[in-house]
């Protein structure tokens, strides 16, 4: 399997080549020339393990530049958590992703991605250094992730203020190949510096740059996995609608990938707080990038969402088809308490923000023969402030995150200023 850059069909990389260079030279996002259809095992799914699933997916993807023997073991570790769906009623269910060692739905493919990274560089001389944006989650699952992977080393970017404290704790308490940098800016700031990063020669001809966010193939692949780890518990199959969290539409492009492979997923929606760029775009067709605004949901304050133009490819930029798959949702901060607070009450049931978003838009949009699905994407004990504000009462979490609380934190603070990060890298 070849990919290609989303700005250029002519720009190829293999799967090992997408996997280190992350970005394509001309700034688009690697794409797989084909998606292929995996519909020859969706009736057997009932009397397999998540290791088969997960690995009859990704052997097509990686196309045996990783020996199956070894990508069976990869997937394996990737996926060695519960990732269990949760009846809320009668119509709607959560696909609860926060059950792995950062609690967050990010453990997944980080898992995937380093140990992918790790067995491609073991035939490497130089040292990988994978730059990371994190808007919350992603910078904790990374850490983990590669936290003593020989051979490469981890810097983190995380806004300042922006980040709750469990997540800023399960980001900067590692030390040895990771280091942590606080960003005076916002997480499109963020993002902005690692793409700067990557397509800076002077850098990249000094050190082996790799990135770990959900612009990395490797990243979105075993997040189409949740897809079909769903359908497994679902009795049944008819009329199914996902709703996706969405910041930087990593997730809801794993989806859609899951979708063309073959799984019967009828619709998408788009669930985002209030950096709505994207159900914006669903409704009127113009796609407008804005400066992201700070909500109680903040892995998901993204204003530029760089993953969309994988969305786009898979449509063709076809806004009118597009919409008969995926439909706009948004909630405001004080929409995401009221809902966390009215699950709790009626359904006792402790959402976390993001969750809440999914939540809601299936209880506003979801049709009378259809059966929804959103990801709980976070466990709530990385928002506790949130969730104690939603429920009006203290939540007592001591036990999950007394030991991560106990570890001594370390990060640098740096203005978000390219030449700066570009001295601290070299």
């Amino acid at each position: 399997m070849n990919y290609y850059s989303t700005n250029n069909r002519e720009q190829i990389a293999s799967f090992e080549g997408a996997v280190f260079n992350s970005l394509p030279p001309d700034n688009g996002l690697y794409f797989p020339e084909h998606i292929p259809k995996v519909s020859y095992f969706l009736g057997s799914m009932a009397s397999l393990t998540k290791e088969d699933i997960g690995f009859e997916i990704a052997r097509h993807f990686v196309d045996h530049e990783i020996p199956e023997n070894i990508l069976r073991s990869i997937v394996a570790e990737t996926v060695n958590f519960d990732l269990p769906l949760v009846a809320i009623d009668e119509k709607i269910s959560a696909m609860e992703l926060f059950h792995g060692p950062t609690w967050a739905f990010k453990d997944v493919g980080a898992r995937f991605l380093s140990r992918c990274m790790g067995y491609f560089n073991e035939s490497r001389e130089k040292e990988v250094h994978v730059l990371v944006a994190t808007s919350g989650d992603t910078g904790g699952a990374v850490a983990a992730g590669f936290y003593g992977v020989e051979g490469v080393k981890v810097t983190i970017l995380f806004p300042k203020g922006k980040v709750s404290d469990v997540q800023q704790q399960q980001l900067t308490s590692w030390g040895d190949n990771i280091q942590a940098l606080e960003i005076d800016g916002s997480f499109d700031d963020c993002q902005k510096l690692v793409k700067t990063a990557f397509l800076d020669k002077d850098l990249n001809g000094k050190i082996n740059l790799s990135s770990a966010n959900s612009i990395n193939i490797a990243r979105l692949i075993p997040q189409s996995f949740y897809y079909f780890f769903t359908f497994q518990q679902l009795e049944n199959w008819e009329n199914v609608v996902f709703s996706i969290p969405s910041g930087n539409y990593g997730n809801l492009s794993a989806g859609l990938l899951a979708w063309k492979m073959g799984l019967p997923i009828k619709r998408f929606i788009a669930a985002s707080n209030a950096n709505k760029i994207v159900p914006d775009y669903l409704n009127t067709g113009e796609y407008k990038p804005k400066e992201s605004v700070q909500t109680y949901a903040n892995a998901m304050d993204v204003g530029a969402p760089s993953n969309f133009v994988r969305v786009l490819e898979i449509f063709r930029s076809d806004h009118g088809r597009m919409c008969e798959m995926i439909e706009g949702f948004s909630l405001s901060d004080e929409e995401i308490l009221a809902t966390m607070r009215q699950c709790n009450d009626d359904k006792n049931y402790v959402l976390d923000p993001h969750g809440a978003i999914g939540y809601e838009a299936l209880r506003q949009l979801l049709k009378p023969e259809e059966q929804g699905i959103f990801f709980e994407t976070a466990h709530p004990v990385k928002f506790v402030d949130v969730v104690e504000k939603a429920l009006g009462r203290s939540v007592d979490y001591t036990d999950k995150i007394e030991g991560l609380m106990q570890r001594s934190a370390e990060f640098t603070s740096l203005p978000a200023n390219f030449e700066e990060l570009k001295g601290v890298l070299m």
